[in-house]
């Protein structure tokens, strides 16, 4: 696992800033282009948000932390550039797994 810089950003609320892992650019030998790629749904959890909130005011520890390699929804999250890196902002249920 490489180790990412921490950007300096806090997310909020039940928040997680991810990084995604690269894609594999050869497959069975043949190298794809970047357009061809699918967007990869492993990630790097780089920061936590401040934890979910119920109606009763509880807060609620995160199933993740700092430095896990997660799966994420394809299609969930917001985009951020960080200067000239991208992250993700995303849910905490937009993580589907924790890679072990």
């Amino acid at each position: 696992m490489s180790k990412t810089t921490k950007p300096n950003i806090k997310p909020l609320g039940d928040r997680v800033l991810i990084k995604q892992l690269e894609a594999e650019t050869i497959v069975g030998g043949i190298v794809l282009p970047s357009g061809a790629q699918e967007k990869p749904q492993e990630a790097e959890v780089i920061a936590l948000g401040t934890g979910k909130i119920d109606d009763n005011g509880k807060t609620h520890p995160f199933h993740v932390k700092v430095g896990d390699r997660v799966i994420i929804s394809r299609y969930g999250g917001t985009e951020v550039k960080i200067g000239t890196e991208k992250y993700q902002l995303v849910s905490e249920s937009d993580i589907l797994a924790v890679m072990a």
